[in-house]
């Protein structure tokens, strides 16, 4: 088969800010679609980490994560009516030690093969922990590390007790543990070795256990995905000849690829584009899903956000509904961390609807004013993982804030750059003395919404408490989270958690996504699951 036509090399000989929207989709070549490839504009600006721990935030884990590598646990991806559950992908079962319960015990699924045909096992499973957690390993990449250390903060150990079987200990009972596992991703110790134990040399030729395999790899231009055809599971082999992946970080730009063929699908449309899509025949898939668009706010000394009247006060300023329809309607207005229909919302005390009045008077209580008015620098991306539309959402934000009393200043960073800060923490130089990151993420568990940003024994670089927030209420709710291992206890103590979170108000709570995609009407198979991540295996190209 024919490769399919590249964006140009020029894309990569030009700073990106020069580019025009005209100029690149002219730099895309106007050529047939090659029969049963799909080729998908990413919001990312390169292609994310290829190694077995992908950069990128989750667009990253759903499109070289997912897709390349297994992990012990995984989310399934092919219902649209329900939150995605959990299940077994690479562990077949786990136990908890009911005297012990830091120990977790894995049965391993046995007769699954890595892309170059080596065994996955005990061993396998060692040497991918070790790759991350243990910097003496020869197998230890600093770079796979940065973006998986967070995500597993209550991993302490593991070991080995037969061929398939391991032993993971966590540093306390952690009830919460397994919602962490997904993002630990297995790839093959054989291949490491084989190419001179080389992470660089394996990015550009990979090997997991997933359902597709990596062909091609251009920075900044593509990645090339075929079927594993030996997938170990019958029901999730891959149906498409070929993905493509290409970075195209500019919404607009994304669109105009789109309306001139050179992709079949695309993450994030503009909203605006949406009709107009729609009524030529695009398709227009979305569905509300447990995902936040906040600013976390800093509580570092000097801090305008440490007084808890002017979080409220800015949570009372900002009309949501605007956004909403600035966004074509692709949204869910945010009133807490959860979505409103999650069962762990609660009744929390503070109601956070628009109400520019209370909040004038909560900043004049907490002695800012018309001649005072309170100042705040706030690090955000012009595009990137899950941002939605960031440039136009911020600038919104920004003049809803200013007929309240709070001036927003904006520095905005590439994306990975703002996501990288984001494990750097607040307090870092990085930070260049900003006040709040407006960076999304995923609210599917507790661990994902609250532990690692509100804990604060998970202050950045622990993990992704940017904040630096400590709350003593807040803490002792998510020790006692951690050892419920009842499911009706669990949830009693994680409502009570997230009404606490809602009074306090670390946030901005602005939205929830509802993930739209545009897409040819000769993509077929794809189910859009509750989830951030999404399972690219049933799609492909109608004949």
């Amino acid at each position: 088969m024919k490769s399919v036509p590249s964006v140009a090399k020029t894309y990569l000989r030009f700073p990106l800010k020069a580019l025009t929207v005209a100029s690149l989709v002219a730099l895309l070549p106007l050529t047939a679609q090659a029969q049963g490839v799909v080729r998908i504009g990413m919001t990312a600006s390169d292609i994310p980490l290829t190694s077995g721990a992908p950069n990128s935030g989750f667009e990253g884990v759903r499109f070289t994560g997912m897709t390349l590598y297994d992990a012990l646990v995984s989310w399934d991806l092919s219902v649209e009516d329900r939150v995605a559950p959990l299940v077994p992908q690479l562990a077949t079962e786990w136990t908890v030690d009911e005297s012990d319960p830091r120990k977790w015990t894995f049965t391993l699924r046995q007769g699954v093969k890595f892309h170059d045909g080596s065994e996955f096992n005990a061993d396998a499973v060692l040497f991918n922990f070790d790759k991350i957690f243990n910097d003496q390993s020869p197998q230890y990449d600093a770079q796979q590390a940065a973006q998986v250390v967070a995500r597993l903060p209550a991993f302490e150990s593991i070991q080995k007790i037969d061929e398939y079987t391991v032993e993971i200990t966590t540093k306390t009972p952690n009830a919460m543990f397994i919602n962490q596992l997904p993002f630990m991703f297995m790839s093959s110790p054989a291949h490491w070795e084989a190419l001179g134990r080389d992470w660089k040399a394996f990015e550009q030729n990979p090997s997991g256990t997933g359902p597709f395999k990596l062909d091609r790899l251009v920075p900044r231009e593509r990645a090339e995905l075929i079927p594993n055809h030996d997938y170990w599971n019958e029901a999730r082999k891959a149906q498409a000849e070929r993905i493509v992946l290409i970075p195209i970080p500019e919404a607009n730009t994304r669109a105009n690829a789109l309306l001139s063929r050179q992709v079949d699908w695309i993450e994030n449309p503009p909203a605006d584009t949406l009709p107009m899509l729609q009524s030529r025949g695009y398709q227009i898939t979305s569905n509300g899903y447990p995902h936040i668009w906040p600013w976390q706010f800093s509580f570092l000394d000097g801090s305008p956000w440490l007084d808890k009247r002017v979080r409220q006060a800015a949570n009372l300023a900002v009309d949501r509904e605007s956004i909403q329809q600035l966004l074509g309607g692709y949204m869910v207005p945010a009133q807490g961390l959860l979505l409103p229909d999650d069962p762990a919302f609660g009744d929390p005390d503070f109601k956070i609807t628009y109400d520019p009045e209370a909040a004038k008077a909560l900043l004049a209580e907490a002695g800012f004013g018309p001649n005072n008015p309170v100042q705040a620098k706030v690090l955000i991306s012009a595009s990137g993982s899950g941002q939605m539309q960031p440039l136009q959402m911020n600038e919104l934000i920004q003049q809803q804030l200013k007929e309240v009393g709070i001036e927003i200043s904006f520095e905005v960073l590439v994306w990975e750059t703002l996501f990288n800060n984001w494990r750097q923490g607040a307090a870092d130089p990085a930070s260049l003395g900003a006040h709040a990151t407006n960076i999304t993420f995923a609210t599917h568990d507790p661990f994902a919404a609250l532990i690692r940003f509100m804990d604060s024994k998970n202050v950045a670089p622990v993990s992704l408490n940017w904040g630096h927030y400590k709350n003593v209420e807040v803490d002792s709710l998510i020790a006692d989270l951690q050892t419920a291992f009842d499911p009706a206890e669990n949830l009693r103590v994680y409502t009570q958690l997230h009404e606490t979170i809602v009074e306090d108000s670390p946030y901005l709570f602005v939205a929830h996504d509802t993930g739209p995609r545009a897409m040819s009407d000769k993509v077929n198979g794809f189910v859009q699951a509750k989830s951030w991540f999404q399972d690219l295996t049933p799609v492909h190209m109608k004949d």
